[in-house]
């Protein structure tokens, strides 16, 4: 497989009136070309400081990033990201919200216009395989938080990243909702065969969703775990309450404990 996130003993201070904060240090990660891979870790370890990293929101103190052979040096265009917060805009209808990366990214916003009606077709095939057929033209408002997450989703989506950033996108909503967009989430990666990186808190969330889960230690962070979970896809919820699962849990669990100790 080609790799197709390299991270590379990056280094990351945020600087401030008061002093420097060291985010990040010496931290090392290879995601593969369409694997799915989870970050997790205690609070305030650096998980979302790697994501800005990745995505070029951020650029490191030394190190670097490469994605798909290319170096990273400012905001990557190959990414899709979705947040806790859907952050939808409340004044345009949900198709609208979803086709709005085509509007910005190139080469879609060139021929936005005269592609639009195809591009509208495609984002109702989206919201359908979301589970949102009929849905297209309410407003974010109209919607339950569940079903903001999956509008959230494929506006990630709808450009058809090579790459999908995932920071904590289902901790707002209840346990019942959040594992029905797992198994959302799980069958738009098979199906669309993208590479993922996804943050979360949520060890179960991590083994029920990942082919690798990375755990970073306290702050500064860096990599200090990559765990394979050799469970077989496709992948039910009832594999949650199997010993196999539930041991890849309590290993996460004590490696988090162990590095928050240190």
């Amino acid at each position: 497989m080609t790799a197709s996130v390299d991270i590379g003993a990056v280094t990351l201070t945020y600087r401030g009136a008061s002093g420097g904060v060291l985010a990040l240090q010496d931290t090392t990660l290879n995601i593969q070309r369409g694997e799915f891979a989870a970050v997790v870790g205690p609070s305030g370890c650096g998980k979302s400081s790697l994501m800005k990293l990745v995505t070029g929101l951020v650029p490191p103190d030394s190190g670097e990033i490469v994605i798909f052979g290319d170096k990273v040096h400012g905001p990557v265009k190959i990414a899709g990201m979705a947040f806790q917060n859907p952050n939808l805009l409340p004044w345009r209808k949900v198709i609208d919200n979803v086709l709005l990366p085509l509007e910005i990214v190139r080469p879609h916003r060139e021929q936005f216009r005269r592609r639009k009606q195809e591009y509208r077709e495609k984002a109702r095939a989206l919201l359908k395989t979301v589970g949102l057929d009929g849905f297209a033209d309410r407003f974010p408002w109209e919607l339950s938080g569940g079903m903001q997450q999956r509008v959230s989703l494929c506006r990630a989506l709808i450009h058809e990243p090579a790459l999908l950033m995932l920071d904590e996108p289902f901790a707002a909503l209840d346990a019942f909702t959040r594992e029905e967009l797992w198994c959302v989430l799980r069958d738009l990666w098979q199906k669309l065969s993208f590479t993922v990186i996804l943050v979360t808190h949520d060890l179960r969330e991590a083994a029920f969703l990942a082919d690798t889960i990375h755990v970073m230690s306290a702050r500064p962070g860096r990599i200090v775990l990559s765990k394979k979970v050799d469970l077989p896809r496709p992948r039910d919820l009832d594999i949650c309450y199997e010993p196999q699962f539930t041991n890849i849990v309590h290993e996460l669990r004590a490696k988090i404990a162990e590095v928050r100790k240190a």
